[in-house]
């Protein structure tokens, strides 16, 4: 690639410029319908001016921009405008334009302000000393176990998360109180997540626990009479006419893509299914576990009668609604409508998107900016059902563009599904684990399931998340000193400050140094219990 010339940068930004303006604007009209308010107005611009900018190509510019010491563009998805306008500006100044325009850099910062208060309100504030917070899922012994309690909060537990999906209404009230007493006031917020349409295992029936394994057959049946005496595994879903709907290769996953199997044969009311992934081990079928059929794109209804029974609960003692399985902007406008009948003359609760489909990832920008209109949202990443309705290959890939999406939204976002899933089961990570613990630092709020290690896995993640925090902020990489290296291994001084690291910024440095010693005195060995 050849480097462009300031003056034909200067050109091609302008002109960048104008485009994404005039296109912002058009997306903007279409979002009419949504009535935004004027204080969601600012979010919603930036959304469209970072998916105008993402229409275009600009690879080529972006190199060409660095290679001259300028913003590359690469970090501006919260300031979409001023961080165009700030290029635009630096370079009509170094080319000698007559109106190289102007830039005020408090533009900026607003993007991140606004995250920031976003975050506080859905996820708690700032307990263990990093960017990102802790959402822990609350197992069913928290209803009455107060130490167990008081030790995720201890923790580092700042967001606690009551599945719908288990327990019941008495079991939710006693786990929210609980959390509520062992928390300072606004310490620890509650989400309750609603279960929504899941198509799950209704039923399992064999002569033993089930133990799958590749090579063995399963029968799914609408019903009972479907089932044959011969059949040595037969399971029944929550949604029985889905069976209908099989056909043979089609591919079924249960409980998030750790059993897959693919339909031999099929008739009426039966389908039979020879499983073609699992551990050498084997995985266990039990009822109650998700399947997912990626190919047949079921459409459910976005609430069933259980969520309505349970908003009753979710609307008395929530500070958030996670929202399962939505995937329309009209399923946005449902909930908001079933909660305001729940919550006469209250403000609304704020609401988190779970993203756990392909249509719902199509649908992201305009199931925020529906959900923006009518008051706050978060995104979560289902990293479960998305990565076997997407396929594996493309998780990553998909997680990143969310985590994008988003921040040009300034909407914080959960990172969850399986995070540290080896240290909370069975005490110690996998180095794969902690990897991905690493990267979910660049979230507002990464989720970890219930487990019997379950504080251990938050002590854990919170002095990741402390660590990377020296590292990273979202895509910005941070290059504080590193001390992995010390000046006798490298046959150097001690660092001294930069020239014109006077005052205020070498004392900066001085408080930086000191502040990384001290992490740097932290044990780093693999022990994760108690």
């Amino acid at each position: 690639m050849t480097t462009l010339t300031p003056a034909e940068l200067f050109r091609e930004i302008e002109a960048l410029r104008a485009a994404v303006r005039d296109e912002a604007a058009a997306i903007l009209a279409g979002w009419s319908g949504a009535r935004l308010p004027a204080r969601a107005l600012p979010a919603a611009h930036n959304l469209a001016c970072y998916l105008a900018l993402r229409r275009h190509d600009i690879s080529d510019l972006q190199e060409s921009l660095a290679a001259f010491g300028l913003s590359s563009l690469g970090r501006l998805e919260g300031h979409v405008m001023a961080s165009l306008e700030s290029v635009c500006a630096t370079l009509g100044r170094l080319v000698g334009a007559p109106r190289p325009g102007r830039w005020r850099p408090g533009k900026i910062a607003v993007s991140g302000a606004a995250l920031r208060q976003a975050q506080r309100r859905f996820f708690g504030p700032d307990r263990i000393g990093a960017r990102a917070r802790i959402m822990v899922t609350l197992p069913s012994e928290a209803a009455e176990d107060r130490a167990l309690v008081r030790s995720l909060i201890e923790a580092g537990m700042t967001c606690a998360r009551i599945n719908c999906a288990h327990d019941d209404a008495q079991a939710w009230r006693a786990m929210a109180a609980l959390v509520r007493e062992e928390s300072a006031p606004g310490g620890c917020t509650v989400l309750m997540d609603i279960a929504g349409p899941k198509l799950r295992l209704a039923s399992v029936h064999a002569a033993e626990p089930v133990r799958l394994r590749r090579g063995d057959r399963v029968v799914l049946v609408r019903d009972l009479s479907r089932a044959d005496s011969a059949d040595p595994v037969i399971a029944t879903l929550s949604h029985p006419a889905v069976v209908d709907s099989l056909s043979p290769g089609a591919e079924v996953w249960i409980n998030d893509g750790r059993i897959g199997l693919a339909v031999t044969a099929a008739a009426p009311g039966r389908a039979v299914l020879i499983v073609v992934h699992a551990r050498a081990k084997g995985e266990r079928l039990r009822p109650g576990k998700g399947v997912n059929v990626p190919e047949l794109g079921l459409a459910l209804a976005p609430l069933t009668e259980k969520d309505r029974a349970d908003l009753d609960v979710v609307a008395e003692i929530a500070d958030s609604v996670g929202y399962s399985f939505v995937q329309r902007p009209e399923d946005v406008a449902l909930l908001s409508g079933e909660l305001a009948l729940r919550r006469p003359g209250r403000p609304p609760l704020p609401m988190v998107l779970k993203i756990e489909t392909p249509l719902a990832v199509r649908n992201l920008p305009r199931l925020i900016v529906t959900a923006l209109a009518r008051g706050p949202v978060a995104v979560m990443i289902a990293r479960g059902d998305l990565a076997v309705e997407l396929g594996f290959a493309r998780m990553s890939e998909i997680q990143e563009e969310i985590l994008w999406i988003a921040e040009a939204a300034r909407v914080p976002v959960v990172w969850a599904t399986q995070v540290l899933d080896s240290l909370v089961r069975e005490g110690l990570p996998s180095r794969a684990e902690a990897t991905d613990a690493a990267m979910a630092q660049r979230a507002e709020c990464v989720m970890l399931n219930k487990g019997p290690h379950l504080a251990a896995g938050v002590r854990f993640l919170a002095d990741v998340l402390r660590r990377m925090d020296r590292h990273q902020r979202k895509k910005t990489a941070r290059f504080g000193a590193l001390h992995s290296w010390p000046p006798e291994e490298l046959a150097l001084p001690p660092a001294s400050p930069w020239v014109g690291g006077e005052g205020r910024n070498g004392e900066r440095l001085q408080r930086s140094a000191s502040r990384d010693a001290g992490l740097a005195g932290v044990s780093v060995t693999g022990r994760c219990g108690p």
